[in-house]
């Protein structure tokens, strides 16, 4: 398909087919960059009422600069993927910090930002400085290769180049915000993964896909990792209506965040006898087994199971045992502070 036509009518399409988002009506580079970061791995419907959360919490870069990790991961709370926030912190100090509060408009210095990707990068540079990079995500592979006819698997990194390749070559001079946001969009809302709609799509007599029926097939990806299968056991602590609770401070998911103390083993069974944390507890105080859930993220499957304990009064060898970055917290105080999404499911169930 001749690509100057190609990018006259999608621009065309954009302007009669843009969904009406907030983002939308401004060029400002935190706003732009807010909603990027929040619709990472997040669909819209979800992401707008977070996206106008924070703007209502931190209505500039000086604002979220000052807030406190708790603060942020909290306003965050639900959204998963809890990088991002604290990736979000870190870039709003170094703006402040380094560029007295203005985002820098070049794509070379924005991508050496905390959380900012080569497709966040690209859509800041394009939509608030106009300038021509071309933003590359799943819906962007999707139109170039069932349009252009692209068999190269997108997980390849050889893939990757002629992917970049040619969204240079498409992205328009002129309208580059514009025109990002409109190859997204239509993959979005017409080019979809599923059930495209072809019979209505003003490139159908040029797309590849459509004429040799391979909408299925692109675009190709042949590699498929399988999700990690991960059992955790919280110990749900109880005393005086209080519930222990620690911090989250290893290398792994839900850093920041607060939940019960933890074991994790290789299978959905445990004895607890075999664990200097839990040895003392079984020994004085029954449990109950609450409920297990199934847990799903990016490439992991987790089975939580959460055991309770009601203790009277936890004696010296009980409080040793349990992990020193951690506390009995009140109602009020578990509201507050910022938890996992399976966390606070659990605690609304319980």
């Amino acid at each position: 398909m001749d690509k100057l036509i190609f990018k006259n009518l999608l621009l065309r399409w954009y302007e009669k087919n843009k969904r009406e988002l907030p983002w939308r009506n401004s060029k400002d580079a935190y706003r732009i960059w807010l909603s990027e970061i929040i619709l990472q791995q997040t669909r819209i419907n979800q992401g707008l009422p977070y996206y106008e959360k924070f703007l209502q919490s931190y209505q500039d870069i000086h604002a979220l600069a000052r807030a406190s990790e708790n603060e942020v991961l909290r306003t965050w709370q639900g959204l998963g993927y809890y990088s991002r926030a604290r990736n979000m912190l870190k870039c709003a100090k170094i703006i402040v910090e380094r560029y007295q509060g203005v985002f820098p408009s070049r794509y070379s210095e924005l991508i050496e930002l905390p959380g900012i990707g080569p497709y966040t990068a690209a859509a800041i540079a394009s939509i608030s400085f106009d300038q021509p990079t071309p933003v590359i995500d799943g819906n962007v592979y999707r139109v170039l290769s069932r349009i252009f006819g692209i068999k190269n698997d997108i997980q390849m990194a050889a893939s990757k180049h002629i992917f970049k390749k040619l969204a240079e070559e498409l992205i328009s001079f002129e309208k580059p915000g514009d025109y990002n946001q409109a190859i997204m969009e239509f993959g979005a809302l017409h080019c979809t993964p599923v059930n495209p709609k072809c019979d209505l799509c003003l490139f159908s007599e040029h797309c590849y896909a459509y004429r040799h029926n391979m909408q299925a097939e692109l675009p190709l990806r042949l590699k498929r990792g399988r999700n990690h299968k991960r059992y955790f056991h919280y110990c749900v602590i109880h005393c005086d209506q209080q519930i222990f609770m620690k911090k989250r401070n290893t290398k792994d998911i839900w850093l920041g965040l607060y939940d019960f103390p933890l074991i994790e083993t290789d299978r959905q069974k445990i004895d607890f006898r075999k664990y200097d944390m839990t040895r003392n507890l079984i020994n004085k105080y029954p449990f109950v087994k609450v409920r297990t859930f199934r847990h799903v993220l990016s490439h992991q499957l987790i089975f939580a199971t959460f055991y309770r304990w009601d203790l009277n009064f936890p004696g010296e060898n009980i409080m040793s045992s349990l992990p020193d970055n951690g506390r009995f917290y009140n109602q009020k105080e578990i509201e507050v502070i910022p938890k996992p999404g399976l966390i606070d499911k659990y605690l609304r169930e319980e």
